[in-house]
């Protein structure tokens, strides 16, 4: 009988980036996180198998990240991406020759052969990486969990039709692409909120009164998901870790505002994150969704840019890029130095430190589950979850670091690997908790979210969702009257709304991290809906669109080409209404 279980949950998720730019900001982002996490997750996932090492990792998938992998103008962008990479490591080559820099011409060499074999890999998997991540669910060494549709932050949408679409569609385009219904969804920022009379924290059409509103998990409970994942304060209260922090100066500011505003909550003792447990906004439910807890211990190891093990000396460093080329070839040297004095990479050094780290993290996990068994009896979880970016964008050694601790896990007799799923059907929790509303941001809460600085989106995304109800409702009660020209403007419509919902916009804004692109992307959407609910209500008056229009409609149609099985029926009324 194990002692008890592990499971590493890795989220991916990019924004909608294709035909939206491509450097700095844009494609580049979605080809980047392609050679340098996805493919390389994939990899040692495969070789994992090939040693007879059954993983078990939880990979989160967001639907938008999967129609954008599938895209066949994706496929382009990434052989393109590759090739001049390729082309960036051999002008660097000549160049360190000349300069006689032979450890820079060995990381120039490196590079050119690492993106090499990031090709042939992708050509191995016949460009499809979904795909190839569908090959190990099917064979059951891993485990594919969704997202809400585009990334939106469900506890600040001002419409629980809003809520619906993003999990009904998520939903649809996980069965699309996977052949099956997922199980667990991770909620986009981890964010939740429970039932209540929520008040928009902007005016809706001049309007800020309190409305009953369904709480997150109903939605889930209403789509067969089974379980989503939570932060530990949410849990039991106490001081909140946050997740990033460490990577994005600017969220400091933030961080200080928020610790003004709301004090943590006094730590609750008779809860941990070992169990699972079930919340019920509403009595009635019919089933309750179950919540796994982030640990805490384990994961400020590798969040933590500082005391974490990325921020390790020896690995690569991030921040620091050559150019033209934009290829790495400094190491982390110190979390606190500037990049001036960043000293070269050595990779020899750098793959010495994988073994200790994750034998130190392995160390870690088995210490925690033995001394709850031993305290408890029960063989209890510690759920590890981290962006998947995380693993070769921002710390370039991290997927052997996470292959390394996998098969550490499998040699430890006491301590197992599992699905969610498979803990869940073997936990069978009976235990119903009440959880408050809030993310794994900073603070718990979300400031990042909502501040002075993004406040002016939700402006215009609450404005959108009113009127989107309203054009989607009339749709639905035309029933044999529909016409086919109209139906495309509404369905292009609610591409837009979800497009400009993504939680990533605000996000960038408030680290400053792509700001400008960011406000851009949702100014953009913004203008998009509007122009097209001109051309819907147009339609609806029984007037026919002029060339130009008709030419605009296709032109979104093909910039933001995604989601074909969208249904306007979503957008129009809550199946289940809060009151």
């Amino acid at each position: 009988m194990s002692k008890g279980y592990f499971a590493f949950v890795l989220h991916s998720h990019l924004p909608y980036v294709l035909s939206h730019g491509r450097w700095p900001h844009g494609t580049d982002w979605l080809c980047e996180a392609a050679a340098e996490t996805y493919l390389p997750i994939l990899r040692v996932l495969n070789e994992l198998v090939a040693e007879g090492v059954k993983p078990k990792i939880t990979l989160g998938l967001s639907p938008v990240l999967c129609e954008q992998l599938t895209d066949d103008s994706f496929k382009k962008e990434f052989i393109n991406y590759v090739r001049i990479k390729i082309e960036a490591a051999e002008s660097d080559a000549n160049e360190f020759t000349r300069l006689n820099q032979k450890n820079m011409l060995a990381n120039a060499e490196f590079w050119k052969n690492w993106y090499g074999s990031q090709l042939e890999h992708f050509n191995e998997i016949e460009q499809n990486l979904i795909g190839a991540f569908k090959k190990l669910q099917d064979i059951g060494v891993v485990e594919i969990i969704t997202c809400g549709a585009t990334h939106g932050y469900y506890p600040l949408l001002s419409r629980d039709e809003s809520l619906q679409v993003q999990t009904k569609l998520a939903v649809k385009n996980y069965e699309k692409h996977f052949e099956r219904k997922p199980q667990g969804i991770w909620l986009p920022e981890c964010a939740y909120r429970p039932r209540y009379a929520w008040a928009p924290p902007v005016p809706v059409n001049g309007n800020q009164k309190p409305y009953l509103r369904k709480g997150v998990d109903e939605f889930l409970s209403e789509n067969g998901i089974e379980f989503f994942i939570i932060d530990s304060a949410l849990l039991k209260g106490g001081q909140p870790i946050g997740a990033y922090r460490d990577h994005f100066q600017a969220l400091q500011f933030h961080f200080d505002q928020n610790e003004k505003i709301a004090a943590p909550r006094p730590e609750e003792t008779d809860k941990t994150p070992r169990e699972v447990y079930l919340v019920v906004s509403k009595p009635e439910i019919e089933k309750p969704v179950a919540i796994f807890t982030r640990d805490p211990d384990t994961g400020v190891l590798v969040w933590s840019g500082e005391h974490g093990y990325p921020g390790d000396g020896n690995y690569l460093d991030f921040h620091k890029k050559r150019f033209p080329g934009g290829l790495r070839y400094w190491a982390v040297t110190s979390a606190k130095i500037d990049l001036a004095d960043k000293v070269e990479y050595n990779q020899t050094p750098a793959l010495n430190r994988i073994p200790e780290n994750a034998a130190h993290f392995s160390s870690k996990v088995n210490d925690i589950l033995t001394d709850y068994y031993k305290e408890s009896g029960r063989a209890g979880i510690l759920v590890s979850p981290y962006d998947a970016e995380l693993f070769g964008h921002w710390w370039f050694e991290g997927p052997l670091f996470l292959k390394q601790v996998l098969t550490n896990i499998s040699k430890n007799s006491d301590i197992e690997t599992t699905f969610l799923s498979e803990h869940l059907a073997r936990n069978k929790p009976s235990r119903v908790v009440s959880i408050p509303e809030g993310s794994w941001g900073e603070g718990n809460h979300h400031h990042i979210w909502f501040n002075e600085q993004n406040l002016w989106t939700w402006k215009n995304i609450y404005e959108s969702e009113a009127k989107m109800q309203k054009l989607a409702e009339n749709w639905q009660n035309q029933k044999g009257k529909r016409d086919g020209e109209l139906k495309q403007i509404l369905e292009q419509m609610g591409r837009a709304l979800l497009l400009m919902s993504g939680s990533d916009w605000q996000f960038l804004i408030s680290t400053g991290a792509a700001r400008d692109y960011a406000e851009i992307r949702i100014t953009n959407h913004y203008a998009d809906f509007k122009k097209l609910s001109e051309l819907a209500d147009k339609k609806m008056q029984g007037h026919q669109l002029t060339p130009e229009e008709k030419e605009f409609l296709s032109t979104c149609q093909t910039r933001d080409n995604l989601f074909p099985e969208l249904n306007l029926n979503w957008f129009a009324k809550v199946d289940f209404p809060a009151e």
